[in-house]
């Protein structure tokens, strides 16, 4: 098995093997923008890893790797968009860089990209891997649009918000180390396995997201901090101050979540507050150990080796600890 490093390294390397400059310029530059922006390269590193954990070589997985990294992305483009966020990973979004139909025309591109390359492989591992990819491409669609019914609801419920989440974020995580699998051509019930564990982490991963976004450190963070309560997205963090608060700290709560100030300062301050003295924090950060944990029991019960039950735990571990 290799490092994380090591796999992030040549995953890099990929990427930039299949860089070639196309015309127009205003549909690629931008797509070679995002892709360039760099982050932890999670979701491909979780696919060259899964290959390699059911014993095949992980440079037969970098194709699949690079089409998860692609659709990655292309969700980041235009969730920006409908975000109107202004930075993405510390660098000017791509829909500000240039503007908001690049940004659209662009994502859609990188849709289709991220397809192109599971041509690579055999007609049966193509079948497997576009069926997958199909499945989880529109989850992830149908995650963002209750991420955005959920903005203008009062109602929601924790059930309705874990639903949410993995289907915007979880389902990509488990499908991109399903995929490392179904190019190693491992059995069913590792393959099923493989994917609870992915999607465990990304759920713990997408709570940590939340956290951060509230607690997060401005400069590691990369993204805007306070992000979520500007939008007034209804958070797990948020869920569980509405259920924890007094009467007087939830009409507090209602309120900063009905208004969009011009300063949006003291509204992230008075909901961070809140949010600390509801309890609803650390209960947060026990759901994503929770979740965490869950993942880990899967492992017990796949059948590879010790070692590479150690390096997947390792890498759920360090994930959990990142402040980025």
């Amino acid at each position: 098995m290799h490092s994380i490093n090591q796999y992030q390294e040549q995953f890099l390397v990929y990427l930039q093997s299949q860089k070639k400059e196309k015309e127009p310029k205003n549909l690629y530059e931008p797509i070679d923008y995002i892709l360039q922006l760099g982050g932890k390269r999670m979701r491909p590193v979780l696919t060259l890893m899964s290959a390699e954990v059911f014993d095949v070589d992980y440079k037969k997985a970098l194709p699949a790797a690079l089409a998860i990294e692609v659709f990655h992305n292309f969700s980041l483009v235009h969730d920006d968009i409908m975000d109107d966020a202004p930075l993405r990973r510390g660098q000017t979004t791509v829909h500000e860089k240039w503007n908001i139909n690049t940004g659209i025309l662009s994502g859609d591109a990188m849709l289709i990209l991220a397809y192109q390359y599971f041509e690579k492989y055999n007609p049966k591992i193509f079948r497997k891997l576009a069926r997958l990819f199909s499945k989880i491409a529109l989850e992830v669609c149908e995650g963002q649009q209750y991420d955005v019914d959920f903005e203008t609801r009062d109602d929601v419920t924790i059930s309705e918000y874990l639903k949410m989440i993995k289907y915007k974020t979880a389902v990509l995580v488990a499908a991109a180390m399903k995929m490392g699998a179904i190019i190693a051509e491992t059995s069913k019930e590792n393959t099923k396995l493989i994917y609870d564990f992915g999607l465990n982490l990304g759920l713990a991963f997408q709570l940590q997201d939340d956290y951060l976004d509230a607690f997060g450190d401005p400069e590691t963070f990369g993204k805007q901090v306070g992000g979520d309560i500007i939008e007034n997205k209804k958070t797990y963090l948020y869920l569980k101050a509405i259920e924890f608060a007094s009467d007087e700290q939830k009409a507090q709560l209602l309120h900063f979540f009905s208004i969009q100030p011009e300063d949006n300062l003291e509204k992230i301050n008075s909901v961070k507050e809140i949010f600390n003295a509801t309890g609803a924090s650390e209960v947060t950060q026990k759901a994503i150990q929770g979740f965490t944990l869950k993942a880990f029991k899967t492992l017990k019960k796949m059948d590879i080796s010790k070692d590479k039950k150690a390096m997947l735990k390792a890498f759920g571990e360090n994930l959990m600890d990142r402040k980025v």
